[in-house]
């Protein structure tokens, strides 16, 4: 099983009324050299201009990003390339990222490569700190910039410390 670092940035707070911006996935494993960065173009009329501004798109951009359809489906096929096996996905705010990934990949493709389950590395953290206050992000090397590939891949990074750090048993496959 591969884990699957995910971020997303959105243009407001629920998938469907909103639309899903961009997103950035990194298979955690050494190196982190495996990603994917998509950028869709919105499915709804509306969006709130504050969440948008988090992207660091404009409304104009975005109008002009590839359709989610071809997007999610070749996110599908790359995670079919690099997942040994079904795919975890983690992400910092799984109740956020996940509830966008799913419906996308339901809407788009049919189904979700990732199943029906989802991890969320701040739980993780708090779980292994002993500490539900404890927070993860001091472990990120790639500064969190909202562009999803970055924070992913901080994500990731904070993700392997964790397991040499801790000893947190995991395989990365």
């Amino acid at each position: 099983m591969s884990y699957i670092m995910v971020d997303i940035e959105s243009d407001g707070p629920i998938p469907g009324d909103y639309s899903m911006i961009c997103f950035g996935a990194v298979v955690v494993e050494s190196g982190l050299g495996r990603t994917f960065y998509g950028k869709l173009r919105p499915i709804s009329e509306r969006f709130i201009p504050e969440a948008l501004a988090v992207s660091g798109f404009t409304r104009e951009q975005v109008m002009a990003f590839p359709e989610p359809e071809g997007v999610m489906r070749s996110f599908a096929a790359w995670l079919g390339t690099v997942a040994g096996g079904r795919p975890m996905f983690i992400s910092d705010n799984n109740g956020f990222d996940w509830q966008f990934i799913n419906w996308y990949f339901h809407h788009f493709v049919g189904e979700n490569p990732f199943g029906h389950s989802s991890h969320n590395l701040g739980s993780l953290y708090k779980g292994v700190a002993k500490d539900m206050f404890a927070t993860f992000k001091y472990l990120r090397r790639t500064r969190h910039t909202h562009n999803p590939l970055d924070d992913a891949r901080g994500n990731a990074e904070a993700l392997l410390q964790i397991k040499d750090r801790h000893g947190l048993k995991i395989n990365f496959t």
